[in-house]
């Protein structure tokens, strides 16, 4: 069975940075694409980056500019790198595998204003 393990969440003021991983057991991870996604409670769940098994990366317009999904095949980890946060960043972000279709349990961001 897939399990993904999100971490690296926390509180953080405007501006400021934070890197979340996701390390991934159960599966071969170098066979796995891997997304990450974010929800505000009361919104649908939103897509913010993917990379593909060969490290092709995608990102919403909305985002582009200031988030960067990296992975750690020898690690079985996915990053995502955030800078610039703004207090709309605040939600819990989760990874999944696109691949097998398995979520992390999520990672709480609160950016302070």
């Amino acid at each position: 069975q897939v399990q993904l393990v999100e971490s690296g969440g926390g509180l953080v003021q405007a501006g400021g940075s934070l890197r979340l991983s996701c390390t991934a057991s159960g599966t071969i991870f170098s066979l796995n694409a891997m997304g990450w996604y974010r929800q505000v409670p009361g919104k649908q769940r939103e897509w913010i980056a993917s990379i593909s098994t060969s490290g092709i990366i995608t990102y919403p317009d909305s985002v582009k500019g200031r988030i960067t999904i990296s992975r750690d095949n020898a690690k079985n980890t996915v990053y995502l790198e955030m800078n610039s946060l703004k207090p709309e960043d605040t939600a819990v972000y989760y990874c999944r595998s696109l691949s097998s279709g398995y979520w992390g349990q999520g990672t709480q961001v609160t950016v302070s204003p």
